[in-house]
């Protein structure tokens, strides 16, 4: 496979390429062409580097939960500064703490667990089409170009398919979903390193999960006049997973009060295996005109 934005994935995968500083301390920047802050998947992914390159090549990450502090600078680079927490015979648990202007800006905490048999069970996939049934995003943001700007035509490297209407669409037809669904995949090849592939899949999961919670209320951000960023996040990840092969983002969002919203996910591969959950509480303003 060959993806139409090998050259925008391989400058993600030099994203993810953290330099070494010191014992336990990284350094990673963001793109040259970053909005006015950074975004949540890029440090939850390049934190998730940082642990994992403390943890025996043998364990793999089965669970983190993170804490977005302030808003990240584009501008200057990120420190990541991991705390070894714990060495088990089974489960390695590591601490990163991400620092820009001498304050965090973001915490993450990752579990890391040698390979185990054990017994087995999990949900099915909701029947969707294909993603080769569906428009690449370009299609989908096409008469939108005005307001998105150079984000509409862009090369992305992320392939996107929606399978129901995206929000800036279903916000001019009226539509109301309680969930929002897309086929992604990174668009391209990516080295067969297993780290590499969960960090991209972190890096993604941020990237519609939130799209549910305007789903409800027929929001689209940039259209309309929202605050929109992320608090916390969480994921499990259940089975191995290969980021640059279409996998199921099937998203919902429970519950929004007080200025947040919770929005689920789950990853699905193609033959249905449940690959990873995600659990994200948003911030959701809707600023008065």
């Amino acid at each position: 496979m060959t993806g139409a934005a090998q050259p925008v994935l391989d400058d993600l995968i030099a994203l993810l390429d953290l330099e070494r500083i010191e014992d336990d301390i990284y350094r990673g920047v963001s793109p040259p062409m970053s909005s006015t802050r950074v975004f949540g998947g890029q440090v939850a992914g390049q934190a998730l580097v940082a642990a994992g390159r403390t943890v025996p090549g043998e364990r793999e990450v089965h669970s983190l939960h993170a804490y977005f502090i302030r808003a990240g600078d584009p501008r200057v680079p990120i420190v990541y500064q991991v705390d070894r927490v714990r060495d088990g015979r089974s489960f390695a648990t590591r601490r990163v703490t991400a620092i820009q202007h001498g304050k965090a800006i973001f915490t993450l905490s990752a579990s890391f667990q040698s390979p185990q048999e054990g017994v087995e069970h999990a949900n099915l996939m909701p029947e969707v089409p294909g993603p080769e049934e569906l428009a690449p995003l370009r299609d989908r943001m096409r008469g939108f170009e005005e307001r998105f700007g150079p984000r509409a035509v862009e090369p992305r490297p992320i392939d996107i398919r929606y399978v129901n209407d995206p929000p800036w669409i279903a916000r001019e037809s009226g539509e109301r979903s309680t969930r929002s669904q897309v086929w992604m995949r990174a668009d391209g090849v990516l080295p067969d390193l297993p780290l590499l592939h969960v960090c991209v899949l972190a890096y993604a999961s941020d990237m519609t999960l939130l799209d549910s919670m305007l789903a409800r209320h027929g929001l689209a951000f940039g259209l309309d006049r929202v605050l929109l960023a992320s608090l916390d996040h969480a994921m499990w990840f259940h089975r191995p997973a290969r980021a640059d092969e279409w996998v199921l983002y099937d998203t919902e969002s429970p519950s929004a009060a007080g200025s947040r919203g919770l929005a689920t996910g789950r990853f699905f591969a193609q033959d249905g295996t449940l690959l990873a959950t995600v659990v994200q509480e948003g911030l959701l303003r809707v600023m008065k005109r």
